[in-house]
């Protein structure tokens, strides 16, 4: 029950943290939702740390992995979301918007979970 108290918990503070996101930053003038794109890049960047540096060393313990990773990054980013935001891209007509965020999302969200991992084995 604590783990599913632990996810639940970080859950809701990356949700959180999205949404303040997307409030500050998506702008339907601007097409690109530029909130959920940094949720789902930092996100990542995230995980690649947390899970690089629990793979690395016994200093997290499998509850913050839970808290962090799972919960936390499991509600900040979003696929749902991005689907949907693509979905209206398409649906608008914008196309380079549509490849752009779909694109670079996606490359960006790879590159990023690398990137937390190789950093790791530099700290």
């Amino acid at each position: 029950m604590k783990n599913v108290l632990l996810v639940f918990l970080g859950g809701g503070l990356g949700s959180i943290a999205r949404y303040g996101l997307g409030l500050y930053l998506n702008s339907s003038q601007s097409g690109i939702p530029y909130g959920t794109f940094l949720a789902n890049v930092l996100g990542s960047l995230l995980i690649g740390i947390i899970l690089g540096f629990a793979a690395r060393s016994q200093g997290i313990s499998d509850q913050a992995v839970l808290l962090l990773a799972t919960g936390f990054c499991g509600g900040f980013t979003t696929f749902s979301t991005f689907a949907y935001e693509n979905h209206v891209l398409l649906k608008s007509g914008d196309l380079l918007s549509f490849g752009i965020y779909a694109i670079g999302s996606f490359v960006l969200g790879f590159a990023s979970v690398f990137l937390g991992i190789w950093l790791v084995r530099f700290f």
